[in-house]
């Protein structure tokens, strides 16, 4: 397994690292499913070793993912091994009963809280987890003071910004100073870290990471769903109405999903090599967090490791994904 340091900080992780928003089940945030089906503890457990043996040294979660499940469960099946391990947690969509989920007395909570939870004096990278701060992003200038205070205080060792446009990324990293940056990017979208992106400029400008989640686009760049029969999912679980397992959007992808299959084999370890080396080849990329269910599919996961794509190869999916 392959490492990279983040940004100038000096916390290394490894290439493929793994995101256990999955652990926490099936959840609701203010009436709004965000969970997925739950999972067994015992298959996650098997996974997580698994991992680790092969060198796997980083954990993405978050204090929402099953509001606290998803810590506390990584913190049991991790022990005595935490002093060896990168863990990376985000406060800013379970508001608890503050008004606000970065009200700057909930996010000092929340912080305890994790720690609480994950069984450690200190969190790697905590991430606000969205870019939403406020009307007027009234909450910001407070959020920042109380983040910034938390690393003087060693409970924090370095500050990441999650956030799902363009634009809340370009309006708060200058305020945030993050060391790391998160969103989703995949064979099927790169758009943040491309050539000639306004936040690909940003990262390289600020000396950032971006950490990668949905790298596998959950599982549809595995061809694991079909037009014909399109999933379903439980109450709860935030994917159940999400436009990418819609049939619509399946029929679009087959046609370039096939494309890689042809290049690269139908064999789901090529497939998940093809995906995650493709956003490895960007050097602002400081890794991939592929989510887990099982053991199965942290050796799928795991089977893309040390094994870079070629110039060519890199140049064909991105011209089978650019129409």
């Amino acid at each position: 397994m392959k490492y990279r340091t983040l940004g100038t900080t000096t916390i290394s992780v490894s290439e493929i690292s793994l995101g256990c928003w999955t652990m926490g089940g099936l959840n609701w945030v203010n009436g709004v499913p965000n969970g997925w089906a739950n999972v067994d503890e015992k298959e996650i457990a098997s996974a997580v070793d698994y991992a680790i043996d092969h060198g796997v040294n980083s954990f993405d979660t978050a204090d929402v993912y099953g509001n606290g499940r998803s810590e506390r469960m990584l913190s049991r099946i991790l022990g005595k091994r935490t002093s060896n391990v990168i863990i990376a947690t985000k406060v800013g969509h379970f508001p608890g009963t503050a008004e606000h989920a970065y009200d700057p007395l909930h996010i000092r909570h929340q912080c305890e809280q994790s720690l609480k939870n994950l069984s450690r004096d200190h969190i790697d990278v905590y991430y606000f987890h969205h870019g939403d701060f406020g009307k007027s992003d009234r909450y910001l200038d407070d959020a920042v003071a109380v983040i910034q205070q938390l690393k003087k205080e060693g409970k924090i060792r370095a500050i990441g910004q999650s956030a799902y446009s363009n634009e809340d990324f370009l309006r708060v990293v200058p305020k945030v100073n993050p060391d790391v940056l998160q969103s989703s990017a995949s064979v099927m979208d790169d758009h943040y870290i491309a050539d000639g992106s306004p936040v690909r400029k940003l990262l390289e400008e600020r000396k950032m990471s971006f950490i990668a989640f949905g790298p596998l686009g959950q599982g549809l760049l595995l061809g694991k769903y079909s037009k014909s029969h399109p999933p379903k999912f439980e109450p709860g679980d935030h994917r159940a109405n999400a436009p990418r397992f819609s049939q619509d959007n399946l029929a679009k992808l087959e046609p370039k999903l096939q494309r890689l299959k042809e290049k690269f084999s139908t064999q789901p370890e090529h497939l998940a090599r093809a995906a995650l080396q493709y956003l490895l080849h960007y050097k602002v990329v400081g890794a991939v967090i592929p989510g887990f269910r099982n053991l199965a599919q942290v050796k799928v996961n795991l089977s893309a490791a040390d094994n870079p794509l070629t110039e060519e190869e890199f140049a064909f999916i991105k011209t089978a994904f650019a129409s």
